[in-house]
């Protein structure tokens, strides 16, 4: 079956829910218009990577300050995907996770949490517990990752082990990383035989100057498209009889 991925190259305002909130609606339309049947959103899109706000932000699927992004979900029948810390594991007193909650066409609404950290990143947060936990599009099983997930070889395999064809990461990466994070994905393309789509940040944040060059590689490693730089990009990939794709600027 044919399928349409967006990937949200999204700037984030620090800590404030409600702008970003906004901004991610300007992004569902867009994908919306490109007829996507997911879009992802970049690490911590809600409220930044802004470490000493996690618990300050706090998210839940339920939240009322979401059900915009959940009501444009269904309207748009598409997949949405977007980053938030929430509660860990331990909620009395324990350490928030950083996340991504996952917004359905049918109006489900689902968790994933980080399961490996960045250095410094445990001062602020917890790690989730490893393995696979796929969900399925169309057809074609998928992935999520977070950022420093996608670092880890193993958290690549075990996906793909469980039929993953796709791996889906939301992340910051500066531009000091790129080379090496995004050559850790084309590997991923090419040994695991599945889709990487990688949806970074368009702005700085955090203090990390963002590279943008959100991307798709298509089973086997072929870069299919790349954002030019950073900046508000839309990058969409459709499999009709082989893999295309395109990106193009949004507008605040």
């Amino acid at each position: 079956m044919d399928i349409c991925l967006a990937a949200a190259q999204s700037p984030s305002v620090a800590g404030d829910i409600d702008a970003n909130v906004g901004m991610h609606l300007t992004f569902i339309d867009a994908a919306r218009k490109a007829g996507a049947d997911l879009l992802l959103f970049p690490e911590l899109s809600l409220c930044g990577y802004e470490l000493p706000l996690l618990r300050d932000c706090l998210l839940a699927p339920g939240d009322a300050r979401l059900a915009p992004i959940r009501a444009a979900a269904q309207a748009a029948n598409m997949t949405v995907i977007v980053g938030a810390p929430v509660i860990g594991d331990d909620a009395e007193g324990g350490k928030p996770c950083i996340a991504a909650i996952g917004y359905g066409p049918d109006g489900a609404a689902w968790v994933y949490r980080k399961q490996y950290l960045h250095a410094g990143e445990d001062r602020y947060a917890q790690a989730a517990a490893t393995g696979a936990q796929c969900r399925t599009l169309h057809g074609r099983r998928y992935a999520q990752a977070i950022c420093a997930d996608a670092t880890h070889y193993r958290h690549a395999a075990t996906a793909a082990a469980d039929g993953a064809a796709l791996y889906l990461a939301g992340v910051l990466i500066s531009r000091a990383g790129y080379e090496t994070d995004a050559g850790k994905m084309r590997q991923y393309a090419a040994d695991f035989n599945m889709g990487v789509l990688m949806a970074n940040h368009a702005a700085p944040s955090g203090g990390y100057d963002a590279a943008g060059r959100s991307a798709f590689w298509a089973p086997g490693g072929e870069l299919i498209v790349q954002a030019e730089g950073p900046g508000n990009a839309l990058v969409v990939v459709r499999n009709e009889h082989g893999w295309r794709g395109h990106s193009h600027r949004v507008n605040n």
